[in-house]
This record gives structure tokens, C-alpha cells and sequence, in this order.
């Protein structure tokens, strides 16, 4: 059968509506007896998968393309969302996050008869497999896994399955283990002590953090933070640097500006270098964090935090006067509510960063119509061999 799509998830489309992952469009493929494909006629985007565990590990969805196919992929996707609202900008240049960048993971952890797994799940599937060897995420996490099998044995039930998302941090690795296992006085001590011999710099346990040896902080910018356990951080350093340079040069002019969505200060804290900044977001933790973040820092002009729902109660039109500029980075859902308010308000000048193209597109098309021009967008490829990209884009009026 010949394989004439690819549909936003990476999953090649045959002539037949059949959805076969692993494919490109233009091969001929043919299906074994496990579902899998054979490629009868590659594509002259095939190319050898740079991860010994591609063909196993369901943590990559497109390392059998090539770079140039991704990339045209994943802003062809970008292109579409915005082209669907009748929206045709021009695009800068796409940026892609190099491999072992990756500075947080979520594994799963498993005990075996010999002791513990720790890896990533088969493509649907709740099988385990083993990535002693990744090409995604970064030296420190693959080096860590080793300790994380040990964590194991000590945190996960005999039965049952731990999840373990790691962060690559300054001062060391920050554990969170997401476990159903009981947290007993024993088990609080023995996880003390196995932080304290591996150098972890925090270790949480599920809502509660156990001990923090040294703060997990991240530089935004001139300041330090430490973000809350699990609390959002972009997935790696790289596509948090090019995502900054980009809204910084939208707001390079702006005086007072407004960052809705802030989280522990991924924006907010750089643009103080040079700028006011209220900081809007709604989780207080994230909020307390950047606060320090910037009270710890010298030669920042003033940053305010404020706590508030955006969803159930965006700034009000009026709330925007006084500000030059506006910095948009919701989650998946988007920032429909806020939109509205925004356009109904004086600002001149957003950059909007999103994650997902669909309602990146919904949103921008809210404020064009509201008199705003798209003036160009860019698509940044932090998560790379996924179909998954990150997009900021400026838009002016008056």
C-alpha cells in the first residue's frame, strides 16, 4: 500500500485511511503480522534512526525522517491551524533543539525479580522497555538511571509501576516520585538517606518534598529560580533561549509590560533587565518562586506577582492601561478568555508563545480581528523526534 499523508500525530496515512506509524508519505509499505510496517520503497526522507531503542521504545515518534522533513512537517503544521482562519504570515526561520537536550523526563519505574527497571513505555502500550543508551534527553538523565532503578526497589510496590520525572537543574538532579505506595516513617528515612548519598538536589514524594540538599534552580535570564517540583519548565534550555530571544525582541522597546501565564519567570525575569514587568499566573507556588527569584537578583527593575485564574477571571481591558506590551504563554488550552479582554484593551504589541497550533491559531485569529497584524510567527523545535512544536509569534496594531 502507498502511504500518501502524514497526520499531525506522525502517523503515516495509506490510501486507504489506514494509519501505520513509522511511515512517510510516497512509500510503499506492507504490514507484517505485528501490525508493524515493511518499507517495499522508502522515502527519500528515511533515514537510519540515530537511537538504537527507535524501534522499541515508544518515547520518539519521528527519528526514521530527517531533519529537513520534520522541519517542514512541523510548521506545515503551524501552517495549516493559521491558514485555516484565513491567516498566511511569513515564517522565520524554524529552530530545532539539538539531541540530548531534553533536561526533564518522566520514566517509568518497575521492580523485577533482579531488581528495577526504569525507562520508557512501548508505543501504546504499558510494556517497559529499558533506554540505557537515549538520544534525547540529556547526559544527566541517561547517566542517572542507574540510581533511578535503585530508587526504585526502595519507592514502588512489588506489583505496581512509579513514575519518576527527573529535571536537570545547576545544582543537581530534582526527583519527583508519582507512586500509590504508602509514605511510612522507614520509607521517609530511607529516601533521606538515598538523596543524601546520591546527591540529589531535591526529592519529593508525590505533594511532598522530603528534603532539598541544594536548590534545583534554573537561570531565567539574570535571575536564579527554583521552580516547585514538577512545575512547568520548557524542555530545554536551547528552546527556552531561542523562544526568549525572539519575545524579547518583540517587547525590546516596551517600558511596563504585562506577562500573562508567567509561570516561575521564564520571561518575565530577562525582560526585567530592562523593563517593568506585572507577572500574572495562576499557580501561587510558581508566583512565590519568582518572586524570590527576582528579590535574589540585582539590577532587575521592578517585577509585581500577582495569582489569579486567567481562564475565570483574565485581566479586564482596563487593567492593561499603562502597559507598552503583552507576553501570552498559555497552556495547551489555550487563552480564549484573555483574548477577548485583550483585544478590547489599548495594547499595541503581544508576543504570543503556544504549544499547541491549534489554539495558537483560534487565539490569533481572535485578536487580527480585533484589529492586530500577524506580523510574522516562528516554530521552535524543543521537542524534537515528536510531533509536538512550540511557536511564538508578534503582533502589532495602532
Amino acid at each position: 500500500m502507498k502511504i500518501t499523508a502524514m497526520t499531525h500525530l506522525g502517523l503515516g496515512r495509506a490510501e486507504d485511511g489506514t494509519l501505520i506509524p513509522r511511515t512517510l508519505p510516497g512509500e510503499d509499505v506492507t504490514l507484517r503480522d505485528d501490525g508493524t510496517a515493511q518499507i517495499l520503497v522508502p522515502s527519500a526522507d528515511r533515514v537510519a534512526p540515530p537511537c538504537r531503542h527507535f524501534k522499541t521504545c515508544g518515547g520518539c515518534a519521528l527519528q526514521h525522517a530527517s531533519d529537513s522533513y520534520v522541519a517542514g512537517f512541523k510548521q506545515g503544521i503551524v501552517e495549516r491551524a493559521l491558514s485555516a482562519h484565513g491567516l498566511t504570515p511569513p515564517f522565520r526561520p524554524l529552530h530545532t533543539s539539538p539531541p540530548q537536550s531534553r533536561r526533564r523526563a518522566k520514566f517509568a519505574g518497575r521492580r523485577t525479580k533482579k531488581g528495577a527497571m526504569v525507562g520508557f513505555h512501548a508505543r501504546a502500550s504499558d510494556v517497559l522497555v529499558a533506554v540505557p543508551d537515549c538520544q534525547l534527553v540529556t547526559p544527566a538523565l541517561v547517566s542517572a538511571i542507574p540510581m533511578l532503578e535503585n530508587l526504585t526497589v526502595i519507592a514502588a510496590s512489588r506489583r505496581g509501576e512509579i513514575a519518576l520525572t527527573v529535571t536537570d537543574s545547576q545544582n543537581g538532579l530534582d526527583v519527583l516520585i508519582d507512586t500509590e505506595q504508602p509514605l511510612t516513617d522507614q520509607l521517609r528515612l530511607d529516601l533521606a538517606v538515598f538523596a543524601q548519598s546520591h546527591g540529589l538536589a531535591r526529592l519529593t514524594w508525590n505533594d511532598e518534598t522530603l528534603v532539598t540538599i541544594n536548590a534545583p534552580s534554573q537561570p531565567f535570564g539574570p535571575a536564579t529560580v527554583t521552580p516547585p517540583p514538577g512545575a512547568f519548565l520548557q524542555a530545554t534550555r536551547d528552546g527556552e533561549d531561542a523562544l526568549r530571544t525572539a519575545v524579547q525582541q518583540i517587547v525590546a522597546d516596551s517600558a511596563r509590560i504585562v506577562d500573562l501565564f508567567a509561570g516561575s519567570g521564564t520571561f518575565a525575569l530577562p525582560m526585567a533587565a530592562t523593563a517593568e514587568v506585572l507577572a500574572v499566573e495562576g499557580d501561587a507556588a510558581m508566583m512565590t518562586a519568582l518572586d524570590r527569584g527576582w528579590r535574589e537578583a540585582r539590577g532587575l527593575k521592578r517585577v509585581t506577582t500577582q495569582t489569579r485564574d486567567l481562564f475565570r477571571r483574565p485581566l479586564e481591558p482596563d487593567e492593561f492601561k499603562g502597559f507598552d506590551a503583552v507576553v501570552l504563554d498559555p497552556p495547551r488550552a489555550g487563552a480564549a478568555a484573555q483574548v477577548a479582554t485583550l483585544g478590547a484593551s489599548g495594547i499595541g504589541r503581544v508576543a504570543m508563545v503556544s504549544c499547541n497550533p491549534v489554539t495558537f491559531a483560534r487565539d490569533v485569529a481572535a485578536l487580527t480581528a480585533d484589529g492586530f497584524t500577524l506580523d510574522w510567527v516562528q516554530v521552535v523545535d524543543q521537542f524534537r523526534w515528536s510531533p509536538h512544536a512550540e511557536v511564538v509569534a508578534q503582533l502589532t496594531r495602532g
